[in-house]
């Protein structure tokens, strides 16, 4: 085996056959092979922890059961002469339970083996059908194996406990530590501990385990025939007659044909079967942890076209990504991005002015976030005793003189620097940005709109979260027709960070899609979920209402009428039938407004409910007693009967796709502005993604500091190059995260401190030297708390409400100090695996 121990004393101080992750790389394919190795390995690791725990909990034991049969001699006349023989025969019984593991109702049954393709020795396929019994198993339980979704893998055990070796479990020496120099009088007191079962080679032994097969999920039913697998089922609808059925679960699974040809031949029949009927167990894994094939698939599948990775990742980051050449070089600041953002449409000119729509709550806002600027406001000079209750949105154009940053104070304003702003209306029904941003996080803003590498420390309690929502928001707004893309290792960290874009309520519910099995724990005020399926349920609904008012007021104009309507009071026009009637009635019926108003002799008429071509639609105007009809008002109903059937503009494909697979691949190919997903489902999805064109413009992660090194470089692939010159569509990336905090997950020692697995690629650049800007006010914690690790950071203070609010002056019930500090002693002689 190449997986070594994970002791702590292995990996620091010998040298293991295992690659290593450093801070430069030769070349994509350098940093894919190395990664993908790791990973392999790493994975195979987990899938033994997973495994032996669970054989463990299920307490395998060898039961014997004695049967009595007569055998007749059929080839003698004496009747006496029959013998009765006894039988005794061993049957794996199991005396414990675990969560992730059943015992198989019966044999494992192959169903379909089919031919090798042309020029392959192999099967193409080979599905086999498993049953579970889920009787004696609790709600909960149950809920947990009806998720199963397709394409999850599952891992098939043969135990036979009579083929269990009872053997002791092994023990290890101080001796083979290093560490330890525990003496007593000179005298070595030599210490022994049992060897982990997750490490002991003499495991499968030990419970009889005498197989491990893996395989993949294609199909799951109940006893009604119900397929549990099919997301439509899950999309709501009728939910009762969408739950399952009794208490048996048959699932088609698909075997490995390489492995089921191997099988075959070492079964010296050519034929397979009986060896997989010996398989008696079923194991799941957590769905993060699960998705280990699909994330080696993708890496393996980059490694085979690394040569057309440059295309896909832009020209401006290659270099800072495998560690060469200037570390600021993908800085906002720096002369090569100055240049790019001159020549690529789609992005801010240098010294142009940014939109920072709600970001600032009032002008003192404004002033505060660039303190020691010039500042200009609507061209005049701001007054100190000035205030503006009414709240606007502002560009802002920023000047630098020296232009100059560092990797440690990319925001430095001096008296020199002039920023000019410049204000529009605040949008109304909207609650917008409730955060009073500091200085630091306005330039965090700052540097997440402009082109390139933008790279975000938060300390905890400093506003991550709404820095980056901040940022999605302004994006949107300042480039309507690009597309961002989120990505978070949690799905957690992802629902919050969704949560907080939807609270704002200026994007609007059709351009918001989330992908990934995590939207289940999306709390939402939304009639559907925000998956693909959920979308475009959505976006039929919607559909159906705006067509109602584009009913009513063809209706209210006489072009149509109720007799017109379907047997069920549908309307009658679709989104196409829709666009001919605004081109020949609505459109018509307002240039003809708009003539009469040019004749009028008095220009500042106040009353124009006469000539109002839509009275009747909208009811509320020319009746006794109402309220006038300026031009003004009259535009703005001519811009909301104008708003809808632009929508309905975007909905017309839908009548053109039948399939739900073809509607929602539309939504996240051409509607959708903002898509979120985990590091994970991004490994998944990339060559579906691929294959349907999907393109976007800008990305954005958070929990960048928890991601592994691959976990953060996939999501830069998710597209194509748009040609053959190296030149991909990315046009900004922004990181956030705190490398200072949880590092990515390893669970072998090994891996982790030899290999380096554990290094996130947000780490590694900031040990390299790139830009990146530290937020500097916590907000979250008392400050005798914060002072606790305060010291690792540079200037981390506390905001103002630390000391003022009256949650964090009063004492916490039934602790006599702020915090207190519990030691936790070695277990088994084990500590922190970190």
């Amino acid at each position: 085996s190449r997986i070594p121990s994970s002791s702590s004393s292995e990996g620091m101080t010998t040298t293991l056959a295992l690659p290593k992750l450093q801070l430069r790389f030769l070349s994509h394919l350098d940093y894919l092979v190395r990664n993908f190795q790791l990973l392999q390995l790493e994975a195979a690791y987990d899938i033994r922890s997973d495994l032996v725990q669970s054989i463990r909990r299920l307490q395998p034991r060898s039961s014997i059961t004695t049967t009595t049969e007569q055998h007749d001699d059929y080839y003698h006349d004496d009747t006496n002469n029959n013998d009765d023989v006894e039988e005794t025969s061993s049957k794996t019984e199991f005396g414990g339970w675990s969560r992730m593991a059943l015992e198989l109702a019966r044999p494992v049954q192959l169903v379909k083996v089919t031919p090798p393709k042309l020029g392959e020795t192999v099967p193409a396929k080979v599905e086999a059908q498993i049953v579970l019994n889920l009787q004696h198993c609790g709600a909960s339980l149950q809920q947990e194996w009806n998720q199963l979704r397709e394409f999850d893998n599952l891992f098939l055990v043969s135990i036979d406990a009579s083929q269990a070796i009872n053997i002791p479990t092994p023990l290890l020496d101080d001796d083979d530590d290093p560490t330890n120099n525990n003496e007593n009088n000179g005298q070595h007191q030599q210490q022994r501990r049992v060897v982990s079962d997750e490490e002991d080679m003499a495991f499968p032994a030990r419970y009889g385990v005498m197989a491990v097969r893996g395989c993949m999920l294609l199909e799951m039913r109940d006893e009604a025939g119900l397929v549990l697998t099919d997301p439509a089922n899950h999309s709501g609808g009728d939910t009762k007659n969408n739950m399952p059925k009794g208490h048996k679960r048959f699932l088609k699974v698909a075997l490995d044909p390489a492995q089921y040809v191997a099988d075959a031949k070492e079964s010296g029949t050519g034929r397979a079967s009986q060896f997989y009927e010996s398989f008696n167990v079923v194991v799941r894994r957590h769905g993060k942890e699960n998705n280990f094939k699909a994330v080696l698939e993708t890496v393996r599948g980059l490694m085979d076209g690394s040569g057309s990775i440059h295309q896909s990742i832009p020209s401006w980051l290659t270099s800072v990504l495998l560690g060469y050449g200037a570390p600021d070089a993908a800085h906002y600041k720096s002369h090569q991005m100055r240049s790019y953002a001159l020549n690529t449409p789609g992005v801010t000119p240098p010294d142009a002015a940014l939109d920072y729509g709600d970001t600032f709550l009032d002008e003192s806002h404004l002033k505060d976030s660039f303190p020691q600027c010039s500042l200009v406001v609507d061209n005049n000079k701001t007054d100190s005793g000035s205030s503006h209750d009414e709240r606007k949105n502002y560009r802002v154009r920023v000047l630098d003189q020296d232009g100059a940053s560092s990797a440690f104070s990319p925001a430095i304003y001096t008296p020199n620097t002039k920023v000019e702003a410049t204000s529009y209306p605040f949008a109304k029904g909207i609650s917008g940005n409730p955060v009073r941003f500091t200085p630091v996080q306005v330039e965090a803003v700052r540097s997440g709109l402009s082109p390139g590498l933008s790279i975000i420390v938060g300390p905890p309690g400093t506003g991550k979260t709404d820095v980056a929502v901040q940022i999605i928001a302004n994006l949107y707004h300042s480039f309507p027709t690009q597309r961002t893309v989120i990505v978070t290792h949690s799905n957690a960290a992802l629902n919050d960070l969704f949560e907080k874009v939807m609270a704002r309520g200026d994007i609007p519910e059709r351009y918001l899609l989330r992908l990934g099995s995590g939207e289940r724990d999306l709390q939402t005020t939304s009639h559907h979920d925000f998956t693909k399926m959920g979308r475009v349920a959505h976006t039929l609904e919607r559909r159906a209402t705006l067509l109602e008012q584009v009913q009513l007021l063809s209706e209210s104009l006489g072009v149509s009428g109720k007799a017109e309507r379907g047997a069920d009071g549908s309307p009658s026009y679709t989104c196409e039938t829709a666009g001919y009637f605004n081109l020949h009635h609505v459109l018509k019926r307002i240039h003809l407004f708009e003539k009469k108003v040019k004749e009028l002799k008095n220009k500042t008429e106040s009353d124009v409910s006469d000539k109002f071509p839509f009275r009747a639609y909208f009811g509320d105007i020319g009746k006794e007693g109402t309220a006038q009809l300026s031009i003004q008002e009259a535009r703005a109903r001519f811009s909301r009967i104008q708003e809808v059937f632009l929508e309905l503009a975007e909905y017309r494909p839908l009548e053109l796709l039948r399939s739900q697979r073809q509607r929602s691949d539309y939504l996240l190919t051409k509607q959708a502005r903002v898509v979120a997903m985990t590091c994970t489902h991004a490994a998944i999805a990339r060559s579906h993604l691929i294959e349907v064109g999907f393109q976007y413009d800008n990305l954005l992660m958070e929990e960048a500091g928890q991601m592994m090194e691959i976990e953060t470089f996939v999501p830069l692939l998710l597209q194509k190059g748009e040609s053959d010159i190296a030149k991909s569509r990315l046009k900004r990336i922004c990181l956030i995260g705190d490398h200072h905090q949880l590092p990515p997950v390893v669970k072998n020692m090994a891996f982790s401190k030899f290999s380096n697995l554990d290094q996130s690629l947000f780490t590694r650049l900031i040990r390299l030297g790139v830009p990146y800007t530290e937020l500097n006010r916590q907000g979250r914690a008392r400050a005798s708390i914060a002072r606790l690790y305060s010291w690792r950071y540079r200037e981390l203070g506390d905001l103002g409400h630390v000391s003022t609010r009256k949650a964090f002056k009063v004492a916490n019930a039934g602790f006599k100090y702020p915090f207190q500090m519990i030691n936790v002693e070695d277990f088994e002689g084990r500590g922190e695996s970190t």
